[in-house]
């Protein structure tokens, strides 16, 4: 019996061994070419030289610091807060959303955030080799026109034009100390390459009350240019141990001028770090929207700067006589000239045009269409791939 088992093993092997290997079909290289990027050993011994210098791999935390209660006081919160959950449960209750988010932002909420904003790598670009965890919860909403309101979050889209008035923030805080609010863009300066512009400086807070705080520089909604893609606007909240000068960074009002908005918050932090300790974060995204032509032109008084990004040439690889599991007019495309390809596509759209007749109705159901099997299988997906106005034919 075992003898027969061994058998049944090597032919299973063997079986295995001899079945074809199934090879993906060639696609283009995206990066450098072989020949010229690092190999993967490089690339490794690089991070482990980095890691293992303490002066380029090292941060340093400048936030608040971090009041744990007793282990004994804490099991004690944890175990009421289960017995709270399991009578819920057991009551069929709602839970209500609102504890839910209280609770996290008291225990997990700065953790999170932390790690939140290290994938946008917010604290690498305007603190440099510091990080804070933000222990102060930030609520910031915008007011929209129609009686709604967009919150702020943490990287979540909000376009120019639901920007475009100042935010309602709000936080807890004993009404004798101080805090300094600052809302910073590090992607969108036109002119210095490792500077920001600041949309928003209100310095010497009371308690939590922004109104009756200083307000150094006017606030000024997102204006990402075109091309340029999404942007972040950050804002930090400091916690200052007096009543600070803040004079030198005083703008008048309304501050259309871009090069006054220039702002480094590493350099601003260095200054006043004996005072000031960054408490809160909160950041969103933001892109290019049709309101912000008129924005340029009537409100920053400038021409609209329109970007657009230069794609480096694809990696090719040496032509060859057969070129196996791919489709050859694909493989041909990738040899012939882009505008030559271009012309081909306007001439074919030209040809559905007549200035003399109306717009022949497309169809409904593109893909329901039948095909005509006597053509080649590359001709018959060329035609659906028009149909469905997919690639190259989305313009058509």
């Amino acid at each position: 019996m075992s003898q027969l088992i061994n058998q049944v093993k090597l032919a299973r092997n063997l079986l295995f061994k001899l079945q074809p290997l199934y090879l993906q079909p060639n696609r283009e290289l995206r990066g450098n070419p072989p020949e010229v990027a690092r190999t993967l050993k490089q690339r490794l011994e690089e991070i482990a030289l980095e890691k293992s210098d303490p002066s380029l791999h090292f941060k340093v935390n400048i936030g608040l610091p971090h009041l744990k209660a007793s282990k004994a006081v804490e099991n004690a919160s944890r175990l009421n807060k289960l017995k709270s959950l399991k009578n819920s449960v057991d009551s069929n209750e709602e839970i209500s959303i609102k504890e839910i988010r209280k609770e996290w932002l008291q225990t997990a909420a700065p953790f999170h955030i932390k790690a939140i904003a290290e994938h946008y790598n917010i604290f690498e670009d305007i603190f440099g080799e510091a990080f804070f965890l933000p222990r102060i919860p930030l609520s910031i909403e915008y007011q929209q026109t129609d009686g709604s309101t967009m919150p702020v979050y943490f990287g979540n889209q909000i376009k120019p034009n639901e920007a475009a008035l100042p935010p309602i923030v709000s936080y807890e805080a004993d009404p004798s100390s101080l805090w300094t609010l600052v809302l910073t863009n590090p992607d969108g300066h036109l002119s210095e390459k490792d500077a920001e512009y600041v949309h928003w400086f209100i310095g010497n807070i009371p308690g939590n009350n922004i109104d009756k705080g200083e307000e150094i520089i006017s606030y000024l909604q997102p204006f990402p240019p075109r091309g340029t893609g999404s942007q972040r606007l950050i804002f930090v909240l400091y916690k200052q141990d007096k009543k600070i000068d803040l004079s030198s960074y005083h703008r008048t009002a309304p501050c259309l001028e871009l090069a006054n908005r220039t702002f480094h918050t590493k350099k601003f932090y260095r200054e006043f770090q004996d005072y000031i300790t960054p408490a809160g974060l909160s950041f969103f995204q933001s892109d290019w929207d049709y309101t912000l032509t008129d924005f340029f032109h009537n409100t920053l008084n400038m021409k609209e700067p329109i970007y657009e990004f230069d794609f480096p040439e694809p990696y090719k690889k040496p032509p060859v006589w057969f070129p196996k599991k791919e489709a050859f007019n694909l493989y041909l495309d990738k040899h012939r000239d882009v505008k030559q390809i271009s012309k081909e596509l306007l001439l074919k759209r030209l040809k559905t045009v007549d200035p003399f007749k109306p717009k022949e109705p497309e169809p409904k159901y593109p893909n329901a269409l039948p095909e005509n099997n006597n053509l080649p299988s590359w001709l018959r997906v060329e035609i659906r791939k028009q149909r469905m106005k997919w690639g190259r034919y989305s313009d058509m």
